[in-house]
């Protein structure tokens, strides 16, 4: 009991360093649901290591209502995760949350298989903030220190020290420094697929009017439209 109480007053406190928001740490204690959810999950998570399962997910839906945050039970969490605010984040079955990690509303680190069993939900690194309505999808990893822009779908694992953007997401810094997408198919979603046939096809167009103006230049007063048709159709 006296280590649960003074895990608590460890959260507490980290909450309160990080977050300008708070005034008093009474405050936190009262107002902060980010806060209730993680105490709650600790309870709901013991009860399932000792195989109450029903138990566990019972309490996890009453911390859903009382929160607007669901945390599968099953889940590993480690030390200061922060939920800032809160409401619609949710955490699945087996994802594992490393330790000192921000989350804000709107999180989702959901699965993409429904194979028993098996490893479903990401595995998020150290020191890692996650931008609100971010979508963190799959078994994948995102490393140490990464920051998840907000409304990110994140798709595949990013190396540590890493920003991502976009949908889907993609490394804009890498270690501090700026990644340049020089080919659209490194983002590989179907918009850019577009872009990159677009661009293909004007590059075609533009070596062929090349070709054109230059063989019109070599007729010798034959610059009708009609001999712009039939040297066209000879090329």
């Amino acid at each position: 009991m006296f280590k649960a109480l003074q895990s608590m007053r460890d959260d507490v406190a980290w909450v309160f360093e990080n977050d300008p928001a708070a005034k008093s740490r009474l405050e936190v204690w009262l107002c902060y649901s980010g806060l209730h959810a993680l105490w709650f999950y600790r309870f709901n998570h013991w009860l399932w290591r000792h195989h109450f399962y029903l138990a566990g997910r019972w309490f996890s839906q009453v911390a859903r209502w009382f929160t607007g945050i669901e945390i599968h039970p099953a889940a590993e969490i480690g030390r200061h995760l922060f939920i800032d605010h809160g409401m619609g984040v949710v955490i699945g079955e087996t994802a594992v949350v490393g330790d000192e990690v921000t989350i804000y509303q709107g999180v989702t680190l959901g699965g993409t298989s429904l194979d028993r069993g098996a490893k479903r939900h990401p595995t998020i690194g150290n020191g890692v903030v996650i931008g609100g309505g971010a979508k963190i999808l799959g078994n994948i990893t995102v490393g140490d220190n990464c920051r998840v822009g907000a409304g990110s779908v994140v798709l595949r694992s990013v190396p540590p020290d890493s920003t991502i953007v976009g949908v889907p997401g993609h490394i804009v810094f890498r270690n501090g420094k700026r990644v340049i997408i020089t080919d659209p198919k490194e983002i590989n979603d179907p918009l850019s697929e577009a872009l990159a046939v677009v661009a293909s096809q004007v590059k075609e167009l533009r070596d062929r009017l090349d070709q054109l103006e230059g063989c019109v230049s070599v007729v010798n007063g034959h610059d009708s439209l009609q001999s712009v048709i039939e040297i066209d159709y000879q090329i």
